[in-house]
């Protein structure tokens, strides 16, 4: 069985027309919906783009694999998604990007280049087409090719995206890359494509950018009252704060679902190239987002806070296996750390012991799992930004540790802990936009009870689960690959 797992990154979880999107219109992801298994409730653990795709990659959540930022390297000892399908037998190849940054320890020091940029390929992964955001080359070389004056300024070149046509998009050149790889390929194949669109900048392909009328978008939720000192910081953010002009939110918004529809019809050309080859019905097809997009929700843009726009994605399973659901839908709470286990199961391999998310392959076959989460869980963390301050003496100095927060979502409240000693919490039943507080003492003390409980569960269980004695017992954990154990 072929596997393909697609990343389209900034991908809010309600912007897809099998959710009951009023305006979106996403028909090739619908066509997933029809035949596999929606995850309506699926959520990222991490944000930005580099935290969230850490514990996609490796299953981990923030807490443990401490990707907290773009930039902050990948410990080399975790297990990925890319390593277990080496060992599967495949040979995981990318398109697009991963954003993960090299563990300092594998370099040469800091001249080494592969410390200039956090854009670098998860380990394991062979490279069809290396498309960073930050250096995208090749597609730049390729639209002069076509005739294009491009300035050598990635942020430009997709800036002015819709005074090209569409069939020139970065999303376009990816796509029909992966597509003549597959024509050249004879034997099971595992391949990630990781689109950067619906990512900022707000500036859909060709005719993508007429598609929606701004004086038709959904009005976002309002900000409220301002219940954090760290939410009043984001609205006085250039990066983060949405235009307070109603006029100028509908026309982002506009170009916003212009770049999902675009994206969207890219896919439909690869599900009809996977159609030709006769891989539709042997090819596990994953879709997920690394995060999501505020979309001027709560009067913020991007990813980031505590907010649950930041972190719903879509999620999106199509099994081809006799037996797998289709036209399903899973209501109950998922999470991007889900997606290796439930990838590692397809390929025929045990769960790494690493592991915080489960498999989801009971789902897949219609079954309920004996046991499953009652809440969703993610961090952020923005100690980055105090970084590039100067030193911070060590061992006495931790206010870079103050700066992050921890959020369980359940089906009828929010608690939103942060590394201050201080916190918030929100009465969804009463309210689901997170704007009434939580006002019953003895339900705070247990939502807080249940985040503490959530991160004593989910400590690093890498060693913890066997004892050296008498030859070594309970569960061994399986050696890293290229490990010599004479050395």
């Amino acid at each position: 069985m072929n596997i393909l797992l697609i990343t389209l990154d900034q991908f809010r979880g309600d912007a897809l027309g099998a959710a009951g999107h009023p305006v979106v219109k996403t028909p090739n992801l619908d066509r997933l919906a029809r035949e596999g298994l929606r995850l309506s409730r699926h959520y990222a653990q991490a944000a930005p783009c580099g935290p969230g795709r850490a514990s996609l990659y490796t299953g981990l959540y923030q807490t443990t694999h401490r990707v907290v930022a773009n930039g902050t390297p990948l410990d080399q000892r975790f297990d990925n998604i890319a390593k277990a399908a080496r060992r599967a037998g495949y040979r995981p190849t990318l398109f697009g990007y991963t954003d993960q940054a090299i563990d300092p320890r594998l370099t040469d020091g800091p001249r080494d280049p592969r410390l200039k940029s956090y854009e670098e390929v998860l380990p394991g992964f062979d490279v069809g087409l290396h498309l960073p955001m930050g250096e995208p080359a090749p597609w730049l070389t390729w639209l002069r090719g076509k005739g294009h004056s491009i300035a050598d300024n990635p942020h430009v070149a997709l800036e002015t995206e819709p005074a090209r046509p569409a069939e020139h998009s970065m999303a376009a050149f990816v796509t029909d890359e992966m597509i003549a790889w597959l024509g050249r390929q004879g034997r099971p194949w595992f391949a990630h494509l990781s689109h950067l669109r619906p990512h900022p900048p707000y500036a859909a392909a060709g005719h993508f950018a007429e598609l929606y009328d701004p004086g038709e978008m959904p009005a976002p939720i309002s900000r409220g009252e301002t219940s954090h000192p760290l939410h009043a910081g984001l609205l006085r953010s250039p990066a983060m704060a949405a235009p307070r002009d109603a006029a100028a939110m509908a026309r982002l918004q506009a170009q916003y679902f212009g770049m999902i529809s675009e994206v969207d019809f890219q896919l439909g050309r690869l599900w009809a190239a996977l159609e030709a080859r006769g891989d539709w019905n042997n090819t596990l097809i994953v879709v997920t987002a690394d995060h999501g997009e505020q979309l001027g929700d709560h009067g913020l843009l991007g990813k980031g806070g505590f907010f649950e726009s930041s972190y719903h994605i879509l999620g999106l399973i199509r099994d081809p296996r006799p037996g797998a659901v289709s036209g399903a839908v899973l209501d109950r709470f998922s999470e991007n750390i889900d997606l290796f286990p439930t990838i590692c199961e397809a390929m025929g391999l045990e769960v790494p012991a690493q592991c915080d998310g489960l498999p989801l392959t009971p789902f897949l076959r219609g079954e309920a799992p004996p046991w499953w989460r009652d809440a969703a869980h993610w961090e952020w963390d923005w100690r980055s930004f105090y970084l590039r301050d100067g030193p911070h003496p060590w061992p006495w100095d931790r206010r870079l540790e103050r700066q992050s927060l921890a959020v369980r979502r359940g089906p009828d409240d929010v608690y939103v802990h942060f590394a201050d000693e201080t916190a918030l919490a929100f009465n969804l039943a009463v309210d689901p936009s997170w704007r009434t507080p939580l006002s019953d003492p003895a339900r705070m003390l247990k939502v807080a009870q249940a985040l503490l409980t959530w991160r004593a569960r989910h400590a690093d269980r890498t060693l913890t689960g066997m004892l050296v004695e008498n030859g070594g017992i309970g569960r061994w954990p399986p050696m890293p690959p290229g490990w010599d154990a004479s050395s």
